[in-house]
């Protein structure tokens, strides 16, 4: 116990401590929003990293699919790293960060405003993420429950609380650059604790090779198949085909992760934290998902399957570390774990609600009421504050009173803001053909997808066709075709509604191929 709390007072110390040293760097909006747009590799590569993996995935979504897929899983760490890692700082990263400053762009809405000549769009993407912001930003406690009961015999609340506290009060002295650097500080925590875990685990299940045999001989609901769970694909190799999708191709459409490109410094600067955050996901999705594939070797113990032979998905990954603490170094392990998943969660929520005060604050407030700096500054930090709290309070409340609704909504919103936004961004960046009617068609297409998805989630409406019913019994598979479907709506709707002036348009894009001068290091002189 010595141990964990000292582990924890220093960790919160160290946060606050480098929320006040930032505060010089959050004295304009550019600042407290964008770090100024001088953020380098190291400090964007982790705080992208830190803002796509949380808790929800280190407790909830490891566990989840751990058990349903068994070793391919991994898949989804593979996918998370070269799809939602690699692909989308080659394909977004240098043409994100050019556009949104050659436009003044602060915030994907903003974005949307500026880039299609539409005051209604802006509006329309910051109600958007308004509304599945928040719940997202709420999901970012689930799992610490089984944690911190496993570790502490404190209620789940106070961890609330405590974390919720601390986030606020770093990200309002600080701004951006108070999160990246925090980020980068949890992030090191994140790569070291799913190392030690993963070692920790293996170990106490007599290594690597005895792990997998015990594996093999776990055997998939409803199926006579011998070692499926440690097959090339799986039980359901379709399902987790679903998943790949949605957690890897969905960060390309979040504001959240999007934003990390606004700020990056340099062409240098992207090029290495490319490199940076593929090697990151890699360790960290890899290695959750990972070990999340032994989570049947857990199957016995108290609390994981549940009386009515229901799995509680929160309680596999606990539950692993619990039976560490038969070995001496067992303890020391758990409170790598417990700073890990704060670190997890506190990078992402500081992320999200930075997100959602400044496009509530930018795109709404100060369209309407032209504001001054520094008043725009305090209405920013007064919204961080108030996410935070709602985030806090829904989460205890959700706790308390088991509000299904809730939690559905915590599962729909990653698929709502990736349907909505991910096809109209890409095609924003690289098509110049690209209508507001077909962002309109996009954003629509992407909510009504959502809305149909919890209608069906709740039983207010089914489907007898066989297409649809499997679609819509999951909010991964109705997510996934929300953003597929609007990349094929955009072009298509493109293509046969009004352009936006061609003089206009060419202007903004002109800003690829304005001429730099560079270093003869980066393109032999003749070619100059």
């Amino acid at each position: 116990m010595a141990i964990k709390i000292i582990l924890l007072v220093a960790f919160f110390a160290v946060m606050l401590g480098i929320g006040v040293y930032c505060r010089r760097h959050a004295t304009d909006v550019n600042g407290f929003v964008l770090g100024g747009r001088s953020v380098g590799p190291w400090l964007t590569a982790f705080a992208f990293g830190t803002s796509y993996f949380s808790a929800v995935i280190f407790i909830g979504y490891a566990g989840q699919f751990g058990w349903n897929f068994g070793l391919a899983s991994t898949w989804i760490g593979l996918g998370n790293a070269f799809i939602g890692s690699l692909m989308a700082w080659v394909v977004l990263g240098r043409r994100t960060r050019i556009m949104t400053q050659h436009l003044d762009s602060k915030t994907m809405p903003d974005f949307f405003g500026k880039r299609f000549d539409s005051e209604p769009l802006k509006a329309a993407a910051s109600l958007i993420v308004f509304i599945f912001l928040i719940p997202y930003t709420a999901s970012l406690y689930n799992g610490l429950s089984s944690l911190f009961n496993m570790a502490f015999d404190i209620p789940y609340y106070v961890c609330i609380i405590v974390m919720a506290v601390l986030t606020c009060v770093y990200v309002l002295f600080g701004g951006y650059m108070a999160t990246a650097v925090n980020d980068f500080i949890q992030g090191i925590i994140m790569l070291g604790g799913i190392i030690a875990v993963v070692a920790a685990v293996l170990y106490s299940n007599g290594g690597f090779t005895a792990a997998v045999e015990k594996l093999s001989y776990e055997m998939a609901e409803g199926s006579s198949q011998q070692g499926v769970f440690t097959s090339f694909f799986g039980a359901d190799p379709l399902s987790l085909v679903f998943v790949v999708i949605l957690t890897s191709l969905g960060t390309w459409g979040l504001p959240q992760m999007v934003g990390k490109f606004y700020a990056i410094k340099s062409e240098d600067s992207i090029r290495k934290g490319t490199v940076i955050s593929t090697i990151f996901a890699l360790i960290v999705a890899g290695g959750c998902y990972f070990l999340g594939g032994f989570g049947r070797l857990y199957s016995d113990v108290p609390g994981v399957v549940l009386e009515n032979g229901s799995v509680s998905f929160d309680s596999i990954i606990p539950s692993m570390l619990s039976s560490l603490t038969a070995y001496g170094w067992g303890d020391i392990i758990i409170a790598v774990v417990i700073i890990l998943v704060l670190a997890a969660s506190m990078s992402t929520l500081s992320s999200l609600v930075l997100t959602s005060s400044s496009t509530l604050t930018l795109d709404v407030i100060d369209n309407k009421k032209k504001m001054t700096e520094k008043k725009k500054l305090l209405v920013m930090r007064v919204f961080v504050a108030f996410f935070v709290l709602v985030s806090a309070v829904i989460a205890i409340v959700k706790d308390k009173y088991g509000f299904t609704f809730i939690a559905q909504m915590m599962g729909v919103s990653w698929g709502a803001l990736a349907g909505a936004f991910l096809a109209p961004f890409l095609f924003g960046l690289y098509w110049k053909k690209t209508t507001k009617t077909a962002v309109w068609a996009s954003f629509i297409f992407g909510i009504l997808i959502t809305v149909i998805q919890l209608l069906c989630s709740f039983g207010v409406i089914s489907f007898d066709g066989a297409v649809l019913s499997y679609i819509f019994a999951s909010s991964i598979r109705s997510g996934v075709v929300a953003m597929v479907g609007g990349l094929v709506l955009v072009p298509v709707i493109s293509l046969v509604t009004p352009k936006m002036d061609k003089d206009v348009i060419n202007k903004m894009f002109d800003c690829y191929d304005k001429k730099v001068l560079v270093s003869v290091k980066e393109t032999l002189e003749e070619e100059n």
